[in-house]
């Protein structure tokens, strides 16, 4: 049976393909980058030149995709205003709680954006995933009570983490934890995505009408 799709995913989807696209390799530099030269300056020099570190890095990274791509994601750009209010913190009061906070807030906002505004009828995560994945709002709205649960629990996970174990122990966690949980979450996914794809001849045929 060929699924339906709405006006609102076939604009979406029209949007995100008339827009320029990061290559992969550079794609996964860019997300990953930041989190290695912190976890490397954190082991030499501590955490606050490690923020300061993180807080270039996800500027330079904005940067370099918006100088290719004239787009920025959402996602990148909510992390990036984050990182930069709680690391001047963490800097500027010399508290580490704040960036450890800072992932938690992170977590939650995305958690409460994706199901506050599913519970209103609208669907976030084709703009999350800027459109990288083409299937139906049924699908979208399965995988974004997902996406948001799992958000939730990343956010108590990281709780629990940064009150019981060193700050050393907590960005091995950050960034050798949340990487890999995020990476496997994101795989498991994949059945319910190939359950609900909408294939790339009824997606041509759609927009003839």
């Amino acid at each position: 049976m060929t699924q339906e799709t709405t006006p609102r995913t076939k604009i979406a989807a029209a949007a995100g393909a008339q827009r320029k696209k990061l290559n992969p390799g550079l794609k996964i530099a860019l997300e990953l980058g930041p989190l290695i030269v912190f976890f490397v300056v954190n082991s030499k020099f501590g955490i606050f030149p490690a923020t300061g570190v993180l807080m270039a890095g996800v500027l330079l990274t904005l940067g370099v995709s918006w100088a290719i791509t004239k787009h920025l994601p959402a996602m990148p750009v909510v992390t990036a205003v984050l990182v930069l209010i709680f690391g001047g913190l963490t800097i500027f009061l010399q508290n580490e709680d704040f960036i450890k906070l800072k992932v938690t807030i992170l977590y939650s906002m995305f958690g409460a954006a994706l199901l506050g505004a599913l519970y209103f009828g609208k669907l976030l995560l084709p703009i999350v995933f800027d459109m990288a994945i083409h299937i139906s709002d049924e699908g979208w709205r399965k995988l974004t009570w997902r996406w948001g649960l799992f958000f939730f629990f990343l956010a108590g996970l990281n709780e629990v983490v940064r009150h019981y174990v060193t700050t050393d122990v907590w960005v091995n966690f950050k960034v050798f934890g949340i990487l890999p949980l995020t990476i496997l979450f994101a795989v498991a996914q994949a059945p319910l995505i190939m359950r609900h794809e909408i294939p790339a001849e009824h997606e041509d045929a759609e927009s003839h009408f």
